[in-house]
């Protein structure tokens, strides 16, 4: 066996039948719902069971974060738009009109986590025009995590059935 097969048994590019596909999913979404506008879930929990510097942490840590979002969208939102779209259509002709497996998943991974970047991104902006502190900006990171989790069920549920029927189909083709 060359090293060139080895590998490609490794990483398969039939992606609905592979372990590391369904791993990744459940990575990424699982870090995705963990990470609010890139700050982690469990200061939220902190400031709201401790209060006092854990809640200075987490509102520094939330404006610092809803900042770099909002100067990223402001100065390249357009371009990440226009790219992002251009990637999404370009993985979405090449899995579902040519049925390239590989293009499918990546399609029904990234489809999903641009809705969580406009909801990051709206969020930010809530919680910038609204100067949110304390009890007010917990509750807008527990919905935009809320919102993430649904946004993830879906895309999860979406992505199995489009893998059973995949491997269902490619059974029943024979190979």
């Amino acid at each position: 066996m060359d090293w060139y097969s080895a590998v490609f048994e490794l990483i398969d590019m039939r992606s609905f039948s592979n372990l590391w596909f369904w791993i990744a999913l459940a990575v990424v979404w699982s870090t995705t719902s963990h990470w609010i506008v890139g700050v982690p879930y469990d200061m939220v929990q902190r400031a709201e069971r401790h209060g006092g510097e854990a809640e200075v942490d987490l509102e520094d840590m939330v404006r610092i974060n809803c900042n770099r979002l909002l100067y990223i969208a402001g100065t390249a939102g357009l371009w990440l738009i226009g790219l992002g779209s251009a990637f999404l259509t370009s993985l979405a002709i090449l899995g579902f009109l040519y049925r390239i497996e590989f293009a499918q998943a990546v399609f029904l991974l990234a489809l999903p986590m641009s809705l969580v970047g406009f909801l990051s991104i709206n969020t930010a902006r809530v919680i910038r025009d609204r100067g949110l502190a304390g009890e007010a900006l917990r509750k807008r990171m527990l919905r935009h995590r809320v919102h993430t989790q649904i946004v993830g069920m879906i895309a999860i549920f979406v992505t199995a059935l489009w893998g059973m029927y995949q491997n269902l189909m490619i059974g029943a083709l024979g190979g």
